[in-house]
């Protein structure tokens, strides 16, 4: 029984992390949970942030990979990114997987992308209606873990899409049809 991801990223997001990776070294983000800059994830030299105690990590990025790949070592360096969420928010988000994707603009002055013209953009989807049992039978890790040494397993890596919307779909509204046209 293989156990949904909590984290999927997309190729465009992978890119502009390794691009990053290159000029500020090793990174790490967190999706934040509101604020002056709302909720949204924020990327950081590793290191930056201080990850709290019960904080989530919802998955390490392994910038080695393209769409679709899969490597049964795990990343480390600059080419694994972890992805943090605030235990509250997780609480919230517990019923979701987060998609992170780039879209053009400008993002937070603290998130090392803000001068690139993109922004990262946190996606939702749903679990459905079986994956959430299966997602029960692993407890993800929390900061104060993470801080004592414990990592996930190799196995356990986000997977990497072309698209969002591969991820994420968009539901179509009755009656339109692939050209967008009623029908």
């Amino acid at each position: 029984m293989t156990v949904p991801p909590r984290l999927v990223a997309t190729v465009a997001a992978v890119a502009l992390l390794r691009r990053l990776v290159q000029r500020n070294g090793p990174l790490m983000m967190h999706q934040s949970g509101g604020c002056c800059d709302g909720s949204a994830p924020m990327c950081y030299p590793d290191g930056d942030f201080v990850v709290g105690d019960r904080d989530v990590l919802l998955g390490v990025l392994d910038l080695r990979l393209e769409a679709h790949q899969v490597r049964s070592d795990a990343p480390s360096g600059g080419d694994a990114v972890p992805v943090w969420i605030s235990g509250a928010q997780f609480e919230t988000w517990r019923h979701t997987c987060l998609v992170l994707d780039v879209v053009p603009g400008r993002g937070s002055g603290f998130s090392v992308e803000s001068p690139e013209g993109v922004r990262f953009l946190s996606r939702g989807r749903a679990f459905t209606a079986d994956e959430p049992a299966r997602l029960d039978t692993t407890r993800p890790l929390v900061g104060r873990e993470w801080e004592s040494g414990a990592r996930p397993d190799a196995s356990d890596v986000p997977t990497i899409v072309t698209e969002a919307a591969e991820a994420c779909p968009v539901p179509r509204a009755a009656g339109v049809s692939d050209s967008g046209e009623g029908g």
